[in-house]
């Protein structure tokens, strides 16, 4: 099996300085590389809609509650800032896939849901997106992909435990 950039980066590490315990590095480095490469793909089923990851995620958030959200809970949903997810619902909203009204209670609160035409592509691009994926992770095998799904779910779950940012 060949190297990873990261194999050779820890080789170079332990010929400097041969103490060093790269275990975090040899872990958090693979993860950090492997979502760079991931977004370099730059997810061609969205980008040929001419959406990015994040505004899909908002719209997708907003797709899979099956209701108006605020952006807020939009933010929250996405693990967004609010200033990011106001940018891109702005863009949403100039392409007629979401519309917003105010709070008939309080005209500070805005709600924002998907049109009919936001509700057609995301139920259009999903599906193509999910096989876009699929194809990405076909070198894995089932077994591998499960067992990598689960570790890294335990992963997220300590993360969120001692760093925060639990969804819940």
């Amino acid at each position: 099996m060949t190297d990873d950039i990261v194999a050779s980066v820890v080789r170079q590490w332990h010929a400097v300085n041969p103490e060093l315990d790269t275990g975090p590095m040899e872990l958090i480095g693979r993860i950090n590389r492997c979502a760079a490469l991931l977004q370099q793909a730059e997810d061609a089923p969205l980008r040929a809609a001419g959406l990015t990851r994040a505004e899909f995620d908002l719209l997708g958030a907003m797709r899979r509650n099956d209701r108006e959200l605020t952006p807020g809970e939009l933010a929250r949903e996405t693990f967004s800032s609010g200033a990011a997810v106001t940018k891109r619902l702005r863009a949403l909203q100039e392409s007629g896939l979401i519309g917003r009204r105010s709070d008939v209670r309080d005209r500070r609160v805005a709600h924002v849901g998907l049109t009919d035409e936001g509700r057609e592509l995301v139920d259009r691009l999903l599906p193509e997106q999910l096989a876009y994926e699929r194809s990405v992770l076909s070198g894995l095998d089932e077994e591998t992909r499960d067992g990598l799904s689960g570790q890294l779910s335990a992963l997220l779950l300590h993360l969120e435990g001692c760093l925060g940012g639990s969804r819940r």
